[in-house]
């Protein structure tokens, strides 16, 4: 097994580039042993980002969450999020203080405005800081910015993050998003690398993780991990599949696999309005 690689943010905190999300964990009881026994054998190798939201479930990722890393908190480095309709002064800060319960923790990691909506940035961003200032949030960030809505953040606001969806179908991204997180020093976080599983069937992907040997999954994961300042944070709701995801980091893409996969899955060849799921 080789060693995790990192991403550093411009904070100059380094994080492993390789996570783990709960979009849709915590909502069946049935399940719940389950996905906290993923999440914490994700911990176990390595895979400290765990990414959330106070959205998911109405919370209920959230305590997922709070108990898998209960006792275990500074193996984690955990990220969550504020809806748009809550990012006042006064609402994100609310918020946060419920997401923090929920998480039977005093801090977030990194905590994000979830998407853009009617509240000014400015607001948002100053409620944000004052949570890094109380020490409830380590850092803040953004998720579904497009380069037009980071350019409207404020004067002097960084970003340590943009969460956005990309993967191999979802290529819009590079033609101006990446570009430009490039020359912030800003790394992206890429959420449904895999395409919530709907990738893992088609023709040139199965094809090409035959040929190497690994599965289509890591070979997704493999590809948006070939990005060095990319943060990749695929669900995994069994530690069957976790481990398979962590493998994708000892797969190595050639220059033939990326035209092969190229070729599968164009590049976008102008401007894309960002996508979201």
């Amino acid at each position: 097994m080789t060693r995790t690689r990192t991403v550093t943010f411009p904070s100059g905190a380094q994080v492993p580039a390789l996570g783990q999300g709960t979009w849709h964990m915590g909502n069946d009881p049935a399940r719940r042993a389950e996905e906290i026994a993923a999440l914490r054998r994700g911990l176990e190798l390595g895979l400290s980002v765990i990414d959330t939201a106070e959205m998911y479930g109405n919370g209920a990722a959230e305590d997922l969450v709070g108990e898998a890393v209960h006792g275990r908190r500074d193996q984690a480095f955990l990220v969550s999020k504020v809806l748009p309709f809550h990012a006042d002064e006064r609402g994100t800060v609310d918020a946060c203080h419920a997401s923090l319960r929920r998480l039977r923790t005093d801090r977030i990691d990194l905590y994000l405005l979830h998407w853009r909506g009617s509240v000014p940035l400015d607001e948002t961003v100053e409620a944000l800081e004052s949570l890094v200032a109380q020490g409830s949030i380590g850092a803040w960030g953004v998720s579904n910015f497009d380069v037009g809505d980071l350019a409207d953040l404020p004067d002097g606001a960084r970003p340590q993050t943009d969460q956005v969806l990309y993967n191999l179908t979802r290529r819009g991204p590079e033609h101006d998003l990446f570009p430009r997180c490039r020359e912030l020093a800003v790394p992206l976080m890429a959420y449904s690398p895999v395409e919530q599983g709907r990738l893992l069937g088609h023709d040139a992907l199965t094809a090409l993780a035959s040929a190497r040997g690994a599965t289509p999954a890591q070979v997704a994961l493999a590809w948006v991990l070939r990005h060095d300042d990319v943060i990749a944070i695929p669900k995994a709701a069994g530690a069957a599949h976790v481990e398979e995801n962590r493998a994708a980091l000892d797969l190595s893409l050639t220059n033939d696999d990326l035209r092969f996969l190229d070729d599968a899955f164009p590049p976008p060849s102008g401007k894309q309005p960002l996508e979201l799921l």
